[in-house]
C-alpha cells in the first residue's frame, strides 16, 4: 500500500450572511447594524479552506445547490487550493448561515440552515471511499448528518488514517463514535455538552477531557477561546495558551480555523502538543479579522507568528 498522504475532510458549505450590532434584537424589534459582510462559511468547508491556506493537501466532501452560493462556494475552493468532491445538485438551494458578531467584543451567534448538504448521506461517503482509505488525516463535524460521519470516520479508522472529530454543533452523539476518535476535538460549550458539567476552570476542563476518553476517545483537545486549548491523552495534559496576534475582530469561524491548522500539522508528523500549538497561532490571525474562509492565515503568516 502506499504512504498515506493529505486530509480528506467531510462536512457542509454555507454562505455566511453577518451582520454587526451592538446586540441581538428582540422579538418585533428593528436594529440598526454597524456591519456585513457575505463570504463562504460552514464548519467543514472553513476547515478545510484553512488546511489549505495553512500548507495542507486537501479534499473536501460536500454538496451545494447549483446556484451563487454554490459558485461561491468552488470559486473559495479554486482560490484555496482545495480539492472539491462537491456534487451539485439541482432543484436545492446552498446552504446558509445568519451570524450575529458583537461590535465591541467580537463574539458571535450563528443559525446556519445547511441545504443541500443536509442531504448529505453514506452514499457521498462511499463515492469517495478511496480518498479516505489514502488520506493520512480524515476529519468530519455534526453540519451534515450525523450517519454520514460515522460511516466516514468508520472508513478511516480500519483504514488506519488518523481521524479527527469535531463535535459540533453541540449534540447528543452515540457512545460508538468516541471509539473512532485518534483526536475529539469540541470547544469548551460542545464538551459541556457532551460531559454534562460546566467547564470554566482548568480542572474542568481536564474532568472533561478524561470523560472523552474513558468513552473512548484516543486524545482530546478542548479549545478554550481567549485561554488557549487542552490536549490530553492518557498519562499527558497540556495546556496550550492562545497567542496574540492583534485585536479581535470577529471570532466567527475561530475553531474552524484551529482545527485547519491541527490537520494540517498533523498530517505533516507534527507532535500532538506542537499541532495544538500550530492550530493556536491560525486561529489567533484568523480572529484578528472580518469574516471565516477569508480570515484564514497563510502558512507564512503562522510560521512567523510561531517564531514570535
Amino acid at each position: 500500500m502506499s504512504e498515506k498522504s493529505g486530509i480528506v475532510i467531510l462536512g457542509i458549505f454555507a454562505a455566511d450572511t453577518a451582520y454587526k450590532a451592538k446586540r441581538l434584537p428582540h422579538i418585533a424589534e428593528t436594529l440598526m447594524g454597524s456591519g456585513f459582510t457575505l463570504g463562504p462559511g460552514g464548519k467543514g468547508s472553513n476547515q478545510a479552506i484553512a488546511a489549505a491556506k495553512a500548507g495542507g493537501k486537501v479534499t473536501f466532501i460536500s454538496r451545494v445547490g447549483n446556484d451563487a452560493f454554490g459558485a461561491m462556494a468552488l470559486a473559495a475552493y479554486a482560490e484555496a487550493g482545495v480539492k472539491a468532491n462537491v456534487m451539485k445538485m439541482e432543484g436545492v438551494s446552498t446552504g446558509a448561515a445568519f451570524i450575529f458578531v458583537d461590535e465591541v467584543s467580537g463574539d458571535n451567534a450563528i443559525i446556519v440552515v445547511p441545504g443541500a448538504a443536509g442531504l448529505i448521506g453514506i452514499e457521498d461517503v462511499e463515492a469517495n471511499r478511496a480518498a479516505i482509505e489514502s488520506a493520512a488525516i480524515f476529519m468530519t463535524q455534526l453540519e451534515q448528518p450525523l450517519e454520514a460521519a460515522l460511516h466516514g470516520l468508520s472508513i478511516a479508522k480500519r483504514a488506519g488514517a488518523t481521524t479527527i472529530f469535531n463535535p459540533a454543533p453541540a449534540s447528543a452523539i452515540p457512545d460508538s463514535i468516541y471509539g473512532l476518535c485518534d483526536f475529539i476535538v469540541p470547544n469548551e460549550v460542545e464538551a459541556a455538552e457532551l460531559v454534562g458539567h460546566a467547564i470554566e476552570t482548568d480542572e474542568q476542563a481536564r474532568a472533561a477531557a478524561r470523560t472523552l476518553i474513558d468513552r473512548g476517545a484516543k486524545a482530546a483537545v478542548i479549545t478554550l477561546g481567549a485561554r488557549g486549548a487542552l490536549y490530553h491523552i492518557a498519562g499527558q495534559s497540556e495546556f496550550v495558551p492562545a497567542f496574540a496576534a492583534g485585536s479581535v475582530i470577529d471570532t466567527t469561524g475561530a475553531g474552524d480555523a484551529f482545527l485547519g491548522g491541527f490537520a494540517t500539522a498533523i498530517s505533516e508528523g507534527q507532535a500532538p502538543v506542537e499541532a495544538v500549538r500550530f492550530g493556536c497561532a491560525t486561529a489567533a490571525i484568523a480572529v484578528t479579522r472580518p469574516g471565516t474562509a477569508p480570515a484564514m492565515p497563510s502558512r507564512a503568516e503562522i510560521s512567523a507568528l510561531l517564531r514570535s
